[in-house]
């Protein structure tokens, strides 16, 4: 009778152990990537942070903050044009970046220009010249080669950094701002994850963002955007430019088009995409640190190393 009892039970926790063993495990979430690290801005041993009054409107005055070596020689210069969709003002956001790029042998600078909500266009990239200009006047004290400067920009500021690069020696994007006895034209250029085409990526569209900096849509004011677009003035003689991408971020129009034309043309280009980066990648790390590692090859190719004294 126990004996018939344990086989009966024996039989009956059959079916519950199958259930078990046969349940589906459950699958662990596949990481997405590295974990993001804010950044926030700390000048460097051995450098200074000047401030420079660029132009003085009613709206905003324009400022450049740079990264000074307390060390004595001549360095080549990076300027810094930040994002923020043309209205929102990111200086502090873009500092350990060119913080980074000062300590790899460079004067840096940023620019604050004027916003949309400040100034419609072509403000910003009147002030974008103007600062490059400004710079140059100031290259004494600065330690800066004037002979040696570049620029970058992230997001609507990489578009300000492709459409400065583009329109170098053209008379018509100088603006009324001062130092006009000096040059604008940079050697070379980086584009952080920004459309180069705003004509293409405009039509039909009704961003708030395009409206605000350029006072109308595509419609009303085609031959506005189709100026601004950095795509429109490739042409011999601009300067070798390069783009850096995030994987995670939403396709950047004209880019992979400007490329083409500029290497139609025989002038440096290439397209740099880090992996799971979303925007703003270079606002943190790991992003931050694989974009100047990217900078500082390019610029130290086309703009050199300082000379030291």
């Amino acid at each position: 009778m126990t004996t018939l009892f344990v086989s009966l039970l024996a039989l009956s926790l059959i079916p519950a152990l199958s259930a078990a063993e046969t349940k589906p495990a459950v699958k662990k979430p596949v990481p997405a990537g590295p974990k993001w690290q804010k950044l926030t801005p700390q000048t460097p041993a051995g450098y200074t942070l000047k401030t420079l009054e660029v132009a003085k409107y009613p709206e905003h005055t324009v400022e450049l903050y740079v990264y000074v070596p307390d060390a004595e020689g001549t360095w080549p210069c990076i300027l810094d044009i930040h994002g923020g969709g043309w209205q929102k003002r990111q200086v502090e956001a873009d500092k350990p970046m060119m913080e980074r790029l000062a300590q790899r042998g460079f004067v840096t600078a940023l620019v604050s220009y004027r916003l949309s909500t400040e100034a419609k266009y072509p403000a910003a990239i009147h002030d974008c010249k103007a600062a490059l200009r400004c710079l140059r006047a100031h290259a004494k004290e600065l330690k800066i080669d004037p002979e040696r400067i570049g620029c970058m920009g992230g997001s609507a500021g990489g578009h300000l950094s492709g459409l400065t690069a583009m329109t170098s020696g053209l008379p018509e994007f100088e603006g009324e701002g001062p130092f006009k006895d000096q040059s604008s034209e940079v050697k070379a250029a980086i584009v952080l994850a920004a459309t180069q085409d705003l004509v293409t990526s405009n039509v039909g569209k009704k961003s708030e963002g395009a409206i605000l900096f350029f006072g109308g849509t595509l419609e009303e004011k085609p031959d506005v955007y189709k100026a601004a677009s950095p795509i429109t003035h490739v042409r011999a003689g601009v300067p070798p430019t390069i783009f850096i991408e995030g994987e995670k971020d939403t396709l950047k129009i004209g880019r992979a088009e400007m490329m083409e034309k500029l290497k139609a043309l025989g002038i440096e280009t290439d397209v740099h995409t880090l992996k799971y980066a979303p925007h703003p990648f270079w606002m943190s790390d790991p992003w931050c640190a694989e974009t100047v590692e990217i900078a500082a090859v390019f610029f130290k190719k086309h703009l050199g190393e300082p000379v030291m004294k």
